[in-house]
């Protein structure tokens, strides 16, 4: 399946698509909508990303099914000598594809994307619920350097 594999940037109507890989995921049943239909709640946050030439919002197809997604945040920086950063977040991968090494080709396109905007350190967070995923990122290269903090304001 990996030499199927492309990545684009999203479109609006794949949003159902994305939103249905959010949700297959054990945390993200506890935080998105169950919803059927997708709500302004899901469709102003896209638009705005979409727009922001600082986003990427990455979807994998094979046979032009979506079977993973991340979401790519460029963000210029004064730490590091004014070095250029990158946030990886919202990794998935759909549940019936796992295991066929999508992940490991979506984070190389990701680093590679990254690179190509010049960015020299890469960043992501990981739910301390999540061990494996912990032990993807590490196996492919990412350090657990530091602690991450979150303060929900809604």
């Amino acid at each position: 399946m990996i030499q199927s594999l492309t990545y684009r940037k999203a479109a609006i109507n794949d949003l159902n698509a994305i939103v249905n890989l959010l949700l297959e995921d054990e945390l993200g049943q506890t935080r998105e909508s169950k919803k059927p239909e997708l709500n302004q709640s899901y469709v102003d946050p896209f638009c705005r990303i979409d727009i922001d030439p600082n986003q990427y919002l990455m979807v994998v197809e094979s046979d032009k099914e979506i079977v993973a997604t991340c979401h790519l945040t460029i963000m210029p920086s004064l730490t590091f000598t004014g070095s250029t950063r990158m946030q990886i977040e919202a990794v998935r991968v759909a549940e019936k594809h796992r295991g066929q090494k999508i992940g490991e080709w979506m984070m190389n396109a990701a680093i590679s994307y990254g690179k190509s905007k010049e960015v020299t350190i890469l960043q992501l967070t990981t739910n301390k619920r999540r061990p494996r995923a912990k032990n993807f990122y590490e196996k492919i290269g990412f350090e657990a350097s530091h602690e991450g903090m979150k303060l929900y304001l809604k």
